[in-house]
């Protein structure tokens, strides 16, 4: 019982899990930000690409 309990301490003062989390949450929220921003961006992206490669 006692290693168990050790085992639970030592798995709750690990901090390197939690930064790991914290990278992969920024990660998603810039991929998220760029998404939006193609989203709002997605008419005047497209008639730009358009006359660019029309010429």
């Amino acid at each position: 019982m006692y290693k168990l309990i050790n085992n639970i301490q030592l798995f709750i003062d690990d901090d390197e899990g939690l930064t790991v989390v914290e990278y992969v949450v920024g990660a998603g929220l810039i991929v998220v930000g760029f998404s939006g921003l193609f989203v709002a961006f997605n008419g005047i992206l497209a008639s730009e690409f358009s006359s660019l490669f029309s010429s």
